[in-house]
């Protein structure tokens, strides 16, 4: 067998994913193994070097077809000299893991956050697939996302481009303060926390809804009662919808993209969210910018990490 392969590592605080692509960002095969934190840094690079040898034992593939590893993981990255700057969910700072991992390997190794390489994923053979420049959000605990110009990562300056859940959208009357120290994030109003908030201060309000029945709310529960016909809790999920969809708009204007992807937990509310987002950046952006952009659900889901690790051996 002559086809190259890539394997790209999703590196979490509880488990290690690795899987291999082709050059087509095709995932054939993956494996799965603890991170074992608590043991030290040496610890969860020799599990990394661990998975990433099983999964090419276990595989068809020889080690020979091997093109290179990529990695994400969670946290501040410094992508031009491969160092994890601070990952605090796997304990690491300053730790030089590309140099570290390319000794231990002997094949090229590559770095990256895991908001940028999961938008890669996405972008090289998910939703965003034959589309060279679109743009990710993920809507999870908070909004992350990755900006992917001429089919490649934009990193900015200092690597730190795509932080769009910190755009500014929420005016100053009604903006709350963000966990990144600033006023009206879209992350504080369009995440899942932003969402699970307002549905909490709207019960401690006393406004009429069933979500003061909920022992425990959720964003699912959010999104299920609006469903319902809670008024409550649409005004909560049209919030939210809005200022995405403002924040697209803001992006359109700079980037002027021809898709916008949208995954993480809060995108599985389909198109009761992602018809209020269309709706609100068709109000917003002007006509010219809107012209053929497509808002798109993410197909890869949890894999699209692993998918986009593995592409920063070809687009990045």
């Amino acid at each position: 067998m002559s086809e190259k392969i890539y394997v790209g590592v999703d590196l979490g605080g509880t488990a290690i994913k690795v899987g291999i692509c082709d050059d087509q960002g095709q995932l054939m095969h993956t494996y799965e193994g603890p991170t074992e934190v608590d043991q030290g840094v040496d610890t969860v690079i020799a599990n990394i070097e661990k998975y990433v040898r099983h999964i090419i034992a276990e595989s068809l593939y020889s080690w020979e077809q091997l093109e290179g590893v990529g990695a994400g993981v969670a946290g501040f990255t410094n992508v031009r000299e491969g160092i994890i700057v601070h990952a605090p969910n796997i304990g690491f700072r300053n730790v030089a893991i590309r140099s570290v991992l390319e000794e231990r390997l002997g094949k090229p190794v590559k770095i990256d956050n895991d908001a940028n390489v999961a938008a890669l994923g996405e972008a090289w053979a998910g939703a965003g697939k034959g589309v060279d420049d679109c743009v990710c959000f993920t809507l999870g605990t908070g909004v992350g996302g990755g900006l992917i110009l001429n089919g490649k990562i934009y990193q900015g300056f200092s690597g730190m481009a795509g932080e769009l859940g910190h755009i500014s959208v929420v005016p100053d009357l009604e903006a709350i303060k963000c966990g990144c120290g600033k006023m009206g994030c879209v992350e504080t109003v369009s995440s899942a926390t932003g969402i699970i908030q307002m549905a909490k201060d709207a019960v401690e309000r006393g406004d009429h809804t069933s979500l003061a029945l909920v022992d425990k709310i959720a964003a699912k529960e959010v999104f299920d009662a609006a469903k319902a016909g809670d008024e409550v809790a649409l005004r909560i999920v049209k919030r939210a919808a809005f200022y995405l969809g403002k924040a697209m708009a803001t992006v359109a204007a700079v980037l002027n993209p021809e898709l916008f992807i949208v995954g993480g937990g809060v995108s599985k509310a389909g198109d009761f969210l992602f018809d209020e987002i269309r709706t609100v950046f068709a109000q917003l952006t002007p006509e010219p910018l809107q012209q053929g952009v497509q808002i798109l659900e993410a197909t890869l889901g949890n894999n699209a990490g692993i998918v986009g690790a593995a592409g920063l051996l070809l687009r990045s």
